[in-house]
């Protein structure tokens, strides 16, 4: 009897044991993944104002190359910077961008030569559709 209590007793410290160590790895494991998840900043939607004067007389040549430039510049900080999309007037251009920080938009300007003479945060975006 003394035989069964003993191996009983190795048995369950053994099932404990490994228990334990199957929960600490899946807390471990949760705890990564969390942290990995947490890691992952958020993209914000900016407003750039850039002053250039004449933009809206740019050749569609020019307004190409500028494309081209800020892509390029883009593409070098890689994916927590993205061009949405801009709007060119007489003498501004605005430009939407979802980026990780300000400090990334001023740091694409700078590379790429362009103006950043107001950044704007969005806060929230409305349209038509808000009305209903």
């Amino acid at each position: 009897m003394k035989q069964i209590v003993k191996h009983f007793s190795v048995l369950m410290a053994s099932m404990l044991l490994t228990g334990f160590a199957g929960m600490a790895q899946g807390s471990a494991a949760a705890d990564n993944a969390k942290t990995k998840k947490d890691s992952n900043p958020v993209m914000k939607m900016y407003v750039i104002e850039r002053n250039i004067p004449g933009a809206g007389q740019f050749s569609a040549e020019k307004l190409k190359t500028i494309s081209e430039t800020s892509c390029t510049v883009l593409t070098a900080m890689g994916p927590s910077i993205q061009w949405l999309h801009s709007y060119v007037t007489d003498d501004k251009i605005f430009c939407v961008y979802k980026a990780e920080s300000i400090e990334l938009i001023r740091e694409h300007a700078k590379r790429g030569g362009f103006p950043a003479n107001a950044i704007y945060e969005v806060e929230t975006i409305i349209s038509p559709e808000t009305a209903k």
